[in-house]
């Protein structure tokens, strides 16, 4: 394709590099909106600039991509509902055998997970519990945070669902679920086990550190379960009256807590209930001369006791009855409740059980090459019917505005590529990228590395895929396969090689740094001192295991 006229490739670069600077920066001082707001202008200038038609705007947005986007957030709202990533986290400290031993589970199960549930909502829900087990170990918690975002980019290339990026290119090569996983499932293998063995290689004196004393690890156990504790004032608020319903009950339960098998005779329960607190009605009914004479005259202790037992004494058979009924009363509600709570409790593991098994019925469909979207789509569909109740709290948790920040992406790009310029740039890149040669393999993984790390991975996918695609089919059509694979592959581990470099990094990096009594901070340079020779050295591996 042909440069267009030089005034439409001035605006349509000066819109591309706004949308470059507010998307891919995600912080500028002078206009703090975000990305989403400036895929968002980005597209907008491409219309106002006439780069592209409002109609050719529209048609840019591919709404397979964003229904196969959406139907993935909302199983893994569920799937979080579900306590599923909970099971993960409490897999990472299971039995383990030392520090080693968990940085190689954290690097295994952010890989598992990424791979069918996205790297971004793995690095969400997985820091924390990250953070707990580096503490509990007395360990620094940089090497772990370091496998989970790296390791759940690695994770995240094997799938379609894996990524944002792997989204886009399964819609556009049209390459099924089963095809996608049996081509890139090696690579991520060794992948993910090369990272494990660099960050054991890189930090094996720090994970070498073990406690002194096994009382330290008791200590800070107990002080997270103080701090993780939350008081109820409300309960202290305001004092009972000791005649009160409340405390009658109370008291008449402890008694028959205390005495086991119920051998106790109600009598002597009400006794020591009447012994413990005498009511407000006892006191009234007791002469006032008698009090008054005990109170003020030097008479013996003996009288006072004469007096009080004589006011228990009158007492008890009045109550006996009321207080059998009561006992029974409170006996009936426990029952109930306890009914009621194991009905809850089940009907909690049957849902539970309901989504695991909604969410497997979704992974076979799409192992048995059924269209992605409308399976994605149904499955968050079917989740919502088997809720039982009002899908807006789960919906909300949706991130809407990601799928804004995809719908401006995709004019901006669509604008771009009508300036002629990738093109330009790609017809003098294609005689040394060629898919045929170990040469031409090497030179493509170093451009797409580059690209993914200055203009972000999907835009670099959304530039590269089809031009990409279409020398490799010059080829043979097996060769195109392959070059989506080697796309997919590079894009996604080109996210380790710094901590902008994709979104886990930094969700990760803002999660530990946000985390209450965990807080840590994930350096740009501690980052990129890890992350430049794992991304080569897995990028190299990967290659050659990709068919």
């Amino acid at each position: 394709m042909a440069l267009a006229s030089p005034v439409k490739v001035g605006l349509g670069s000066i819109a591309f590099a706004i949308f470059w600077v507010l998307a891919v920066c995600s912080a500028v001082p002078f206009l703090p909106v975000g990305r989403t707001e400036g895929s968002l202008l980005g597209g907008m200038l491409m219309v106002i600039f006439q780069v592209i038609t409002a109609d050719q705007a529209y048609d840019a947005i591919d709404l397979q991509i964003l229904g196969l986007l959406f139907g993935t957030m909302v199983v893994s709202v569920y799937l979080e509902r579900a306590d599923m990533f909970k099971y993960l986290g409490k897999l990472l400290s299971w039995k383990s055998r030392g520090a080693k031993d968990l940085i190689c589970r954290v690097c295994l199960i952010s890989a598992i997970s990424s791979a069918f549930f996205t790297n971004d909502t793995s690095c969400v829900v997985l820091t924390e519990f990250v953070l707990k087990i580096a503490r509990q170990h007395n360990l620094p918690p940089h090497p772990f945070l370091l496998a989970l975002a790296s390791s759940a980019n690695i994770g995240s290339a094997a799938t379609p669902i894996g990524n944002p990026q792997n989204l886009v290119i399964a819609v556009q090569s049209k390459i099924s679920f089963r095809h996608f996983l049996k081509g890139i499932l090696p690579a991520m293998i060794m992948g993910v086990i090369v990272n494990a063995l660099l960050l054991l290689c890189m930090y094996w004196k720090l994970l070498s550190i073990e406690k002194d004393e096994e009382d330290a690890a008791v200590e800070l156990l107990a002080e997270e379960e103080v701090n993780s504790h939350r008081f109820s004032p409300a309960t202290m608020s305001h004092f009972k009256s000791f005649n009160s319903p409340e405390w009658n009950s109370r008291w008449e339960v402890v008694a028959v807590q205390s005495s086991p098998g119920m051998s106790v005779p109600m009598g002597q329960v009400e006794n020591l209930r009447n012994r413990s607190i005498p009511s407000a009605n006892e006191i009234q009914g007791v002469p006032s001369g008698t009090l008054e004479s005990a109170r003020n005259s030097n008479a013996p202790k003996e009288a006072a006791n004469d007096v009080s037992s004589q006011v228990k004494e009158e007492t008890i058979p009045s109550k006996g009855v009321a207080s059998l009924d009561r006992l029974r009363d409170v006996l009936s509600g426990l029952s109930s409740e306890g009914k009621d709570n194991l009905t809850t409790r089940w009907k909690k593991i049957l849902w539970k059980s309901g989504v695991y098994l909604v969410t497997i019925g979704m992974l076979i469909a799409l192992l048995l090459d059924l269209n992605m979207s409308w399976t994605a789509i149904t499955a968050a569909l079917a989740l919502m019917v088997l809720d039982f109740r009002d899908v807006r709290t789960s919906l909300e948790k949706v991130s809407y505005s990601l799928l804004v920040f995809f719908c401006g992406m995709f004019i901006t790009v669509e604008g771009f590529n009508k300036t002629g310029i990738p093109s330009t740039l790609w017809d003098f890149m294609e005689p040394y990228s060629k898919i045929d040669h170990v040469s031409g393999i090497a030179i493509l993984a170093i451009v797409i590395l580059v690209m993914s790390n200055l203009a972000s991975n999907v835009p670099t996918v959304l530039f590269l895929g089809a031009r990409v695609a279409a020398s490799a089919a010059a080829v043979s059509a097996a060769d195109e396969k392959k070059a989506w694979l080697i796309l997919a592959w590079v894009s996604t581990v080109a996210g380790n090689l710094s901590l902008l470099g994709s979104a886990a990094n930094i969700i990760v990096c803002e999660q530990a740094r946000r985390a209450p009594q965990l807080e840590y901070n994930l350096s740009f340079w501690s980052h990129l001192k890890f992350g430049v020779p794992s991304t080569l050295i897995v990028t190299a591996i990967g290659l050659t295991l990709i068919r």
